[in-house]
């Protein structure tokens, strides 16, 4: 009697030990559903306000792939360039919000774009929608965005 006691105990435990592992694989990381996201509208042209696979600006990019991980963040890109951490280039991340002060108007946020990859130092990816190119994926480093970079922010 004691004998199938400890058999069943066995196969009690084992099927414990299975299901703990197969719930471990369902985890998924946040940011790379923000960056599969992001990248499902690359080609999207740019359109002020846009918010569409129609057409799509910076800001609302970025609140439709927030939108995937149930996370909802300001519609423009001056309202979201105050939620989350600031940090520091040099500890960006995936997932990480970047702005910009492109045009004529110095220091104030008119662009935003987020972290896909950080490759090194000297190549961060981020994806934006370029008003020329639509939403596409550029250099962090490179001289052009780094004129007009003003801060990035973890929303994560």
């Amino acid at each position: 009697m004691q004998r199938s006691y400890l058999s069943l105990f066995i196969v009690v435990l084992a099927l414990l030990v299975v299901s703990c592992k197969s719930s471990r694989k369902a985890m998924v990381d946040p940011a790379d559903v923000l960056v599969r996201t992001a990248r499902s509208y690359t080609g999207v042209k740019y359109q002020y306000g846009g918010t569409s696979r129609a057409g799509m600006d910076c800001s609302g990019l970025l609140m439709r792939s927030f939108e995937a991980i149930d996370m909802p963040i300001p519609r423009t890109s001056k309202e979201q360039s105050k939620t989350g951490e600031k940090v520091s280039v040099n500890k960006l991340k995936k997932g990480d919000l970047v702005f910009f002060a492109a045009g004529k108007r110095r220091r104030k946020v008119t662009h935003v774009g987020m972290v896909t990859d950080v490759r090194g130092k000297d190549d961060v990816r981020f994806i934006h929608a370029s008003t020329k190119l639509g939403v596409v994926e550029a250099n962090l480093m490179s001289d052009y965005y780094q004129k007009i970079f003003i801060q990035a922010r973890r929303v994560l």
